[in-house]
């Protein structure tokens, strides 16, 4: 499968032809035969946006997993917290992703990476004005794939049940580690759970490094805008180019 918009509206209209119904962690128990997309917005809300109009387009659902503590970006901007509204008002759901690497002192401790888990999704809660229900877990730990962690008022998106019941399959490191469209096609599986990163996909094919540096370059531009917005006569002192 390609990593491109339309290969992507292709993915949900195979899903569609062979008759799995898009629902979430919230609604999927009432469903037989159904899916949930998950996307993980490990680098870029930017390009989860794309995604979330394009999915919109399609009639399709899905759940955005956000970061509070990483480097790419940051969720508190005015201009990534309308970014993320404007994906909740489109129809998606907004989750809560989880990095325990970021709380050395708690890693291995189930009471107290629930205890920062809540405290996040609260945060993120009170920043969108949105109820946070569901977590996802960053490059987990080991020890967090086996806890099954049940967290109170959070749907665990790495519990047993998503994993046990549903057939998982990921573009993690843009690889399809397992045919998804064969499976698809087999009917093997009723409930499926595919987790893609909105990263990747663009109007045309690009390498992973093509992806990669193109991201590199764009953050030069990004910062530029932001600091002309923020300094008297930037252009005067410094020459973009």
């Amino acid at each position: 499968m390609k990593f491109t918009y339309s290969a992507y509206s292709d993915l949900v209209g195979f899903l569609n032809k062979n008759g799995y119904a898009f629902k979430d962690y919230q609604n999927h128990s009432d469903f037989k035969k159904c899916v949930i997309f998950r996307h993980d917005i490990d680098y870029s809300i930017e390009k989860s946006l794309e995604l979330a109009k394009l999915e919109n387009k399609l009639n399709v659902k899905s759940t955005y997993f956000v970061l509070l503590t990483t480097d790419f970006y940051n969720v508190f901007s005015k201009k990534n917290i309308a970014m993320l509204k404007e994906i909740i008002n489109l129809g998606h759901t907004i989750g809560l992703h989880f990095d325990e690497m970021n709380y050395p002192d708690i890693v291995g401790n189930e009471s107290k990476i629930i205890k920062k888990i809540k405290y996040e999704a609260d945060t993120l809660s009170g920043l969108l004005d949105y109820k946070i229900r569901c977590v996802s877990m960053h490059r987990p730990s080991r020890n967090i794939l086996d806890a099954n962690l049940e967290i109170p008022g959070l749907i665990n998106s790495y519990s047993s049940v998503f994993f046990n019941d549903f057939k998982y399959l990921s573009d993690s490191r843009r690889n399809w580690r397992e045919p998804v469209e064969e499976i698809i096609k087999s009917q093997k599986f009723d409930k499926l759970h595919i987790l893609t990163h909105a990263f990747w996909y663009n109007d045309d094919e690009l390498s992973m490094n093509e992806t990669l540096n193109g991201f590199i370059s764009s953050a030069k531009e990004e910062r530029y805008n932001t600091l002309n917005n923020n300094f008297t006569n930037l252009k005067k002192i410094i020459n973009k180019g």
